[in-house]
């Protein structure tokens, strides 16, 4: 890879920065100084700017606990991106697997892998997807077989999908779907007369959130829990 790319993808810099910070000789690869962009950079090669030792973001799977109050974007002017959270070089090459939306907790997977992601979210893979949610009014067993049957949603001509709507008390309960349309469950849960207070996703396909994760946090998925997609 040239050097200057290496810059770039490293720290996020232009390659117009990564150029006049080469020109300053503020860069070493092994501990030499280069100033040319097309330098090629060994394999494994160590590379310093500004005596910070750089790394590329190779091949990235992460499990975060998305916090109340943010949003699935790399960049919003009003509300905080689940990407500030992350500590990693150049979270913009990063995107998150499908989204939640700002009222929304819980698991949410992030890579930079896109074949692996349209694996989670392309409809015809009908990744089961399980949510926690709060109601206003009490549950009842007329709203476990409206969600068994399929619902009309607003807007919608084609009913919903069967869904299992798993009664834990008179207004909690588990939903697990294995469709995402857009706030699918806030919009079942409206066509049966019932409104959402509080909604948390806990589990994708065979992978559940991390209890050990507070909001916000997140971790390196493992090699097992990477191949259950």
């Amino acid at each position: 890879m040239r050097l200057d790319r290496y810059l770039s993808e490293a720290t996020g810099m232009s390659r117009k920065e990564a150029t006049k910070t080469l020109h300053r000789e503020d860069v070493t690869v092994d501990g030499v100084v280069h100033k040319k962009g097309a330098f090629q950079v060994p394999e494994d090669a160590l590379v310093i700017c500004n005596n910070v030792p750089l790394k590329l973001l190779g091949p990235t799977y992460l499990m975060m606990h998305k916090p109340l109050g943010s949003v699935c974007a790399n960049d919003d002017p009003l509300h905080r991106t689940v990407f500030t959270y992350l500590d990693v070089p150049n979270p913009d090459k990063l995107h998150t697997v499908g989204r939640l939306d700002l009222d929304t907790s819980g698991l949410l997977l992030i890579t930079n892998d896109g074949q692996w992601s349209h694996r989670i979210t392309a409809p015809k893979q009908q990744c089961p997807k399980v949510y926690h949610a709060w109601l206003a009014d009490p549950l009842t067993e007329a709203d476990v077989a409206a969600f068994a049957a399929g619902l009309q949603l607003r807007g919608e001509a084609k009913l919903t999908a069967p869904a299992k709507l798993e009664i834990i008390n008179e207004r909690e309960a588990l939903v697990h779907l294995h469709e995402g349309r857009y706030h699918q469950v806030r919009r079942m849960f409206a066509a049966v007369g019932n409104k959402v207070e509080q909604l948390h996703r806990e589990q994708v396909g065979g992978l559940k959130l991390d209890p050990a994760l507070a909001p916000g946090e997140s971790r390196a998925l493992t090699t097992e829990e990477i191949a259950l997609f």
